[in-house]
């Protein structure tokens, strides 16, 4: 009886509370959280540097190996979350208990089987992600601590994010928040107490990781969430999998291609040498740290698009996505003029005045001030197609900016013109898919969400 009343009361919560106090309300804690795992991911680049331009260097071609874990937990996490807001909306609460178990269990096994795979060779992989021989002895030290950690990280995602999409994300958000602060006070005590360099600052981030997951594990097991989490619950239906599998497909895709496309951005700044290497990872690190904010509102909007569909009320969902790109658009534009105006600033927060890394970074940082006050609605456009269980569409969208736009980009551009062609392929690539987000918003709008219509995909 306990149980169904929780359900009821947040049901009527997201339901009936006004939308832009409900996003905002949902944002909040979302957005810590997101701020908080790129601060610490900032945090491993921040100390790393000061051990020079290989060490950094190795912390961003190890990136595209954590894009493939989080391809795979972020993956499970949004074709769970989703399908668990629109049941929870439609007071499906144990269809709902059904795919979070099963999602739990599906990724810490895929986390097993991506760190067992990755071991097999992980110098070639290192070599194929477009490492240096000068990088690859930190990079190799560094990955092998990742893996290690992958099915507690892939697990991760489903616990967090199943949270949010319950409307608990400030429970998400202390997990989130106790692991990036301890990861915090850990990297210096790893990377300079224990003199274990580059591999200290993984050691910091596999702990932090693991205290996340214990932590949001806890809300489940002292039965503090309306999801249960347990066996018994695990489903025996590949269809229940499939769905899994299909709703979660445009984040896999988001992040699978983020992965290549990091990998690709590597290889082509690799003849520029180390000091190119770092400054693209570091710009990048700082571009994340915005995109962070802008992604932690989406997820704010996403569980309250999710129930109000499953409840049949999509003018509750337009207005959601309305408040979300106000207040998306507005924090892009702030980090974009910050970007633009201290470009040279930010990058010597991380390297020494005056260097080619600082130099090089600094101009990227120009280039990505120019695409960032997009992000927030590309975003959010995609971000609704998937929680709203609209596969095609979320599918493709989710492929545009680091797939079907970067790719090419990568190639033609430093053809063009060398290495300023590779440090602005990612802002020419993000101005494209803001271009084809408009007409998939405008359809889907009057396809699916006028005149109260919940109109299914087909």
């Amino acid at each position: 009886m306990r149980k169904t009343n929780i359900s009821d009361i947040e049901h009527k919560r997201m339901t009936e509370t006004p939308i832009t106090r409900l996003v905002v309300t949902l944002s909040i804690p979302t957005v810590i959280s997101m701020l908080m795992t790129s601060i610490y991911n900032m945090a491993d680049t921040y100390f790393v540097s000061s051990l020079g331009d290989s060490p950094v260097g190795a912390v961003g071609i190890v990136f595209s190996l954590q894009s493939i874990i989080q391809a795979v937990g972020f993956g499970l996490s949004m074709g769970c979350g989703s399908l668990v807001s629109i049941k929870l909306g439609e007071k499906k609460n144990d269809e709902a208990n059904k795919i979070f178990s099963s999602a739990f269990f599906t990724a810490f096994i895929c986390g097993m089987i991506i760190m067992g795979l990755c071991f097999i060779d992980l110098d070639a992989l290192l070599l194929f992600f477009g490492s240096t021989d000068t990088i690859l002895p930190y990079a190799r030290g560094y990955a092998a601590v990742i893996l290690i950690a992958a099915p507690f990280m892939c697990s991760s995602y489903v616990t967090n994010n199943s949270l949010r999409s319950q409307g608990k994300a400030t429970f998400a958000m202390i997990a989130n928040l106790a692991g990036g602060i301890l990861n915090i006070i850990l990297d210096p005590i790893f990377i300079f107490t224990f003199n274990m360099g580059v591999v200290g600052a993984a050691v910091a981030t596999a702990i932090s990781q693991f205290v996340s997951f214990i932590i949001a594990l806890f809300f489940y097991l002292s039965k503090k969430s309306i999801l249960l989490l347990s066996p018994k619950f695990i489903s025996r239906r590949p269809y229940d999998y499939w769905l899994i599998i299909k709703t979660g497909a445009p984040t896999v895709f988001r992040q699978g291609l983020g992965s290549v496309s990091t990998t690709l951005l590597n290889i082509q700044v690799k003849p520029f040498g180390d000091a190119a290497i770092a400054a693209v990872s570091l710009a990048n690190k700082v571009y994340m740290i915005i995109r962070s904010i802008v992604l932690g509102i989406g997820q704010g909007f996403q569980p309250v698009a999710g129930y109000n569909f499953g409840a049949k009320k999509p003018h509750r969902v337009k207005e959601a996505f309305k408040v979300a790109v106000i207040l998306g658009s507005t924090v892009a534009c702030l980090g974009a003029l910050l970007v633009a105006l201290f470009p040279t600033e930010v990058m010597e927060l991380f390297r020494d005045e005056g260097t080619e890394a600082v130099e090089i970074g600094a101009r990227m940082l120009r280039y990505l001030a120019i695409c960032l006050p997009f992000l927030g609605y590309s975003s959010y456009v995609n971000m609704m197609y998937q929680s709203l269980g609209f596969v095609k569409g979320a599918t493709f969208l989710a492929s545009c900016r680091q797939g079907i736009f970067f790719i090419p980009l990568i190639f033609l551009l430093p053809f063009l013109w060398g290495l300023e062609g590779v440090i602005m392929t990612q802002s020419a690539a993000d101005i494209c898919t803001f271009i084809i987000s408009i007409p998939f918003h405008i359809i889907f709008v009057k396809r699916h969400l006028c005149d109260d219509k919940i109109s299914p995909e087909t």
